[in-house]
């Protein structure tokens, strides 16, 4: 067999290195334009970027699939970095005019060209996302009533260790299909898809994911962690024949089983009119309260080898779009950031008979604090909160 001369080996070689160092630029371009513009949860560590199509893993359990959290987003009206990754990509090239076009005719399209390229890198700066930063609104509905009477939305900054936990007031003024309404009612309408919309639409930022979870539910998982050890503010003595719902405890640190604390939690006045000053406010505060105390009570080293365990029960008393490994991840990220990173908070607002209205101004320096998945501050064009 005929030998290949050295010289033609030594420009093959050349030749197979220049493909190989090309083709590991191109990727390294398309990591750098195409992060990811959704949040999936990785695995931590390490923390690096990743191609467009490559997905994170936690352990065997896939996060929810990219398509899956666009459609997601498309429908709630948001669009992240995927998106504009994509709006960057198809912009025009810069081109030089054909010979017919008269030369002011040239200079228009390139003016406008220009605008439309700043305009798209500006939304792109405006939509870049935080790494681990997620969003989850928990929401605790009534069966009798078929309302949202708790919602709670919950920031995840796993990059900078904290959880934080807002309240927003049931009787909060919103827009709901074109009318004034309290913002529960929007679950009534429009079930979780619309209560998150309309959150996400008053606070200008994107609701990842939702976790919503029934009377029943919430009195099995208390259940299931063997109940919890907790101070209930004020005694409480309420009687509702019509609901079957009887509430009679003294104040003070007592240890609730599931139904107990669900009675604790719905409490909002005694049958005298007394209780708390401020009936839902004094609600969301024992609300709050009692989540930090199952936290304390379940997110311990201890419980580091249940997490499964948890985010199994969990998952079988509450509908969520949150895969098991999600689960699995966010309790053992909370439980490696302790207890003492975990706080709770309520939109600033004042009540105004019948709505309770938001502060803007308030509302906004709350947001960009604790709440804002973005690498920029909301603005107020941002916002859209009812006056």
């Amino acid at each position: 067999m005929r030998r290949i001369p050295e010289k033609w080996r030594a420009a093959l070689r050349h030749a197979i290195f220049l493909l190989c160092f090309s083709a590991s630029r191109f990727i390294m371009l398309q990591r750098v334009l195409c992060k990811s513009s959704h949040p999936v949860f990785p695995k931590k560590p390490p923390r690096h970027r990743r191609g467009c199509k490559e997905r994170f893993e936690y352990g065997k359990e896939n996060p929810p699939e990219t398509a899956q959290l666009e459609q997601t987003a498309a429908s709630r009206g948001l669009c992240g970095r995927r998106t504009v990754c994509r709006l960057l990509l198809s912009l025009p090239s810069p081109e030089v005019p054909a010979e017919t076009t008269r030369p002011d005719e040239a200079e228009e399209v390139s003016a406008e060209d220009t605008a439309q390229d700043a305009e798209a890198l500006a939304q792109a700066a405006h939509l870049e996302r935080k790494p681990y930063f997620y969003t989850i609104l928990v929401s605790g509905v009534d069966d009798h009533n078929g309302g949202s009477d708790t919602n709670i939305l919950v920031a995840v900054d796993a990059e900078n260790d904290y959880i934080y936990g807002v309240s927003i007031p049931r009787d909060t003024k919103a827009v709901i299909n074109g009318k004034n309404h309290k913002i529960n009612f929007a679950y009534n309408s429009g079930g979780t898809a619309l209560l998150a919309e309309t959150i996400s639409q008053q606070l200008g930022i994107p609701v990842d994911f939702t976790v919503t979870v029934d009377l029943d539910g919430f009195a099995a998982l208390v259940n299931a962690i063997g109940g919890v050890d907790f101070e209930v503010p004020i005694s409480m003595n309420y009687d509702d024949p019509y609901q079957d719902l009887h509430i009679h405890f003294s104040a003070g640190m007592q240890h609730l089983s599931g139904a107990e604390a669900l009675k604790v939690v719905r409490f909002r006045h005694n049958n005298d009119g007394s209780g708390y000053g401020s009936e839902d406010i004094g609600r969301m505060q024992t609300q709050q309260n009692f989540l930090k105390a199952v936290a304390q009570q379940t997110l311990t080293l201890s419980n580091v080898d249940k997490v499964g365990e948890f985010a199994k029960i969990f998952q079988q008393y509450v509908d969520t779009d949150l895969s098991l490994g999600n689960l699995a991840w966010l309790g053992k990220e909370a439980i490696s950031m302790g207890v003492d990173k975990i706080s709770f908070s309520t939109l600033p607002n004042e009540w105004r008979s019948p709505y309770i209205y938001l502060d803007p101004d308030a509302t906004l320096e709350l947001v960009n604090q604790y709440l804002n998945p973005y690498v920029e501050d909301r603005t107020m064009e941002d916002l859209d909160i009812p006056s």
